[in-house]
């Protein structure tokens, strides 16, 4: 982080006062906080009024910070905790968790938190059998696609799939909270340090050394427990009707 820059609570305060008068509460939240800071990490903030026609996002710099801002007010805040509930990834509700109220505390601010705390508690909705077999079906597809790649850019298109969607089955499937892209890592330690270590070696092999063995291993292994990999005798019904 630049040292040379104003503070990011005096960065948020100042913020505050030009941009978002009006605001009951700002969160600051996001990696500066947890001291993971990089040169390039932004300020997240969720901005909260009493009452706004709709919610936006918002992207800017100030005083030398690029800033990104979740505006919003409680029915809208409501609304991004079902949703972030429905996919099982706590975006808004841990910023409000996790963030430090900008000017102060108070029972408006009090109360984002016990309703988001609330939510977090509760964790995402568990995977039916069906939506389980289906990620089983998926992992499965990526495997076969990184045993035998037609070329090195093919076998990190793949396994970059795998990433996300492996990550996801871990959490999910054992009714957890799962995470997205730079926040996966960070998850899995917390969730299982062991799991998280063999995660990081087996995609480390994959994209670094091109090495697909490890990972293939670590899907089965996961898997395993769910009834392994799953191809033969898969079948999911869609929504969508064939019209006469």
């Amino acid at each position: 982080m630049d040292t040379s820059r104003i503070s990011p609570f005096e960065a948020a305060e100042r913020i505050r006062r030009e941009r978002y008068a009006g605001a009951r509460v700002v969160f600051l939240a996001g990696s500066v906080l947890r001291g993971e800071a990089t040169p390039t990490s932004d300020l997240d903030l969720v901005v909260v009024y009493e009452r706004l026609a709709r919610a936006r996002r918002e992207a800017f710099f100030h005083a030398g910070w690029p800033v990104e801002a979740f505006v919003n007010d409680p029915e809208t805040v409501n609304h991004y905790f079902a949703s972030d509930r429905r996919r099982g990834i706590p975006s808004m509700m841990r910023m409000i968790i996790e963030g430090v109220e900008i000017p102060s505390a108070s029972e408006f601010s009090a109360g984002l938190k016990r309703l988001a705390a609330r939510v977090y508690e509760a964790g995402p909705p568990r995977w039916d059998e069906g939506e389980l077999r289906h990620m089983r079906f998926r992992l499965t597809d990526w495997v076969d696609d990184i045993r035998h790649p037609r070329s090195a850019e093919e076998l990190v298109a793949t396994g970059a799939y795998l990433y996300q969607d492996l990550a996801d089955f871990f959490l999910r499937a054992r009714g957890l909270w799962s995470a997205h892209s730079k926040s996966i890592p960070r998850r899995l330690r917390e969730v299982d340090a062991a799991f998280a270590e063999s995660f990081r070696l087996a995609f480390e092999s994959l994209f670094a050394g091109k090495q697909s063995g490890p990972a293939v291993a670590l899907v089965e292994q996961t898997l395993e427990p769910f009834g392994g990999l799953l191809f033969d005798g898969y079948a999911r019904e869609e929504q969508l009707r064939i019209k006469n």
